[in-house]
């Protein structure tokens, strides 16, 4: 059985943890060929090493980290911190963190940022599935202008 890691954080103003197992709960051979472990930490800070146990400890081959940075200039650096530190963690084990990161001015109308925490975090839980059991699914996506979270830029052209 093969384990999918989901680590979130309460300072988010969305559940994205829950979003992630409502879309992994949609995947072909949940629960038969994979099951989701999830864990909530305090801050986005707390996501690489939550991340990185997940792997080492509980045996993850994938783990989406899902965080909220604030709209402050400060949230922005520590969100870059935050960032490097997910990297860190993804070199040190050879092993995929996706971060899921939504800040919290990308709208400024709450009903649209809500869209975008959901689009975004399932559509990187689904990405986290492909990565594992269905990567054409990635590679038929390459150079379409695939976004996670808004609409999509779509491919460009040559003349």
């Amino acid at each position: 059985m093969i384990t999918i890691g989901v680590v979130d954080t309460m300072f988010a103003r969305f559940d994205m943890g829950g979003a992630a197992l409502e879309e992994f709960a949609t995947c072909p051979g949940y629960g038969e060929t994979f099951t989701v472990l999830r864990r909530t930490v305090p801050g986005f800070k707390d996501l690489a090493v939550a991340a990185k146990r997940m792997i080492e400890v509980d045996g993850a081959s994938i783990v989406i980290a899902c965080g909220m940075p604030g709209s402050a200039p400060v949230d922005k650096q520590c969100a870059h911190e935050a960032a490097q530190g997910i990297m860190q963690a993804q070199l040190m084990t050879s092993t995929p963190i996706l971060e899921v990161f939504v800040h919290e001015d990308e709208a400024d109308d709450d009903a649209v940022l809500a869209t975008v925490f959901e689009n975004r975090t399932k559509d990187h839980a689904r990405n986290a599935y492909w990565m594992l059991f269905d990567p054409e699914q990635l590679v038929a996506r390459a150079g379409q202008g695939v976004r996670q979270g808004f609409g999509h830029a779509g491919p460009l052209t040559t003349t």
